[in-house]
């Protein structure tokens, strides 16, 4: 018989629930004020706009952790091809009374982890081989038990689909620009340069409000995984002491490797930056180090009550 799927051992967060379902509404309106303000300024293009805006929603729904996968370079790996990354994960799956979801490896220095996929039937979690090669066991269950939390409480999906609007936004506009500005520019419209003008403006404003949505939550989730993943193991010190060790060698990664890791940020289990100065910081989608090390002091010292 098929095993009758039940709610994870995961502590619960209604608060993350909470934000996800708001940031998924506000998206959802911007998508729509969006694709409204391009069929209202390029009227003679709503046929190329509705197709690629429907085409590109469910390309990223169905594709989007297939897509972030690939793009990060994992790969898929079998329990003998990685027994030991396996076990991690299946002692947390055993923990949280959880699928198992795909296990992959991506072969990079830089010390991370990921969660893709929009539901826990499509979920993968990846670890990188810098990642394998640093931390204790203990200390790569508390970072897989993080990653695994997103996936429990799905807000890896909410990420996924609501950072693609700003990229939307940016390949919509070409796209319409391409297939009706230039019928506006024959018919020798005098608001040409109005329009010219207004749908740069509009994804530029689309973009800004995406971004600062999706920031505001990932920063939150990021919390709430390491406050699931310290109450599921009972051992915050562990995931700490990852943390710690993880952000710490991202100092000694080469700029150019840093660099191209940079996009994936808000998949990743903590951010990697190229550097000091780097504006990323300002904004990032992670809280700082020492805000993830206090909460986990004051888990610990409750769990030390209890």
């Amino acid at each position: 018989m098929p095993r009758t799927r039940t709610r994870s051992r995961y502590a619960k967060d209604q608060g993350l629930t909470t934000r996800m379902v708001t940031t998924m509404f506000l998206i959802g309106l911007l998508y729509v004020v969006f694709v409204g303000v391009l069929l209202t300024l390029l009227r003679g293009a709503w046929p190329i706009i509705l197709i690629v805006a429907g085409g590109l929603f469910v390309v990223q729904f169905w594709f989007s952790d297939r897509i972030a996968a690939y793009s990060m370079g994992a790969r898929e790996v079998t329990p003998e091809q990685a027994p030991a990354l396996h076990g991690a994960v299946d002692r947390i799956c055993a923990l949280a009374d959880m699928p198992k979801p795909r296990v992959a490896i991506a072969h990079s220095d830089i010390p991370n982890a990921f969660a893709t996929g929009r539901n826990e039937r499509t979920a993968l979690v990846c670890a990188t081989t810098g990642l394998l090669r640093r931390l204790e066991p203990e200390e790569l269950e508390g970072v897989l038990a993080h990653e695994l939390s997103h996936v429990a409480h799905r807000d890896v999906a909410v990420m996924t689909i609501a950072s693609f609007l700003g990229v939307l936004a940016g390949m919509m506009t070409r796209v319409a620009l391409w297939g009706g500005f230039g019928r506006i520019g024959n018919s020798r419209d005098q608001n040409t340069a109005i329009v010219a003008l207004l749908i740069p403006l509009v994804s530029a404003v689309v973009y800004v409000i995406s971004f600062l949505l999706t920031r505001l939550l990932s920063r939150y989730r990021e919390l709430s995984a390491d406050r699931a993943a310290a109450l599921l193991t009972g051992r915050p010190s562990a995931l700490g002491s990852a943390l710690t060790k993880v952000s710490g060698d991202m100092a000694r990664i080469p700029t150019r490797d840093l660099r191209q890791a940079e996009p994936f940020n808000a998949f990743y289990f903590a951010p990697a930056f190229s550097s000091r100065e780097s504006l990323g910081r300002l904004l990032s989608s992670h809280p700082t180090l020492e805000q993830r090390l206090d909460q986990l002091g004051r888990i610990s010292a409750q769990l030390g009550h209890a």
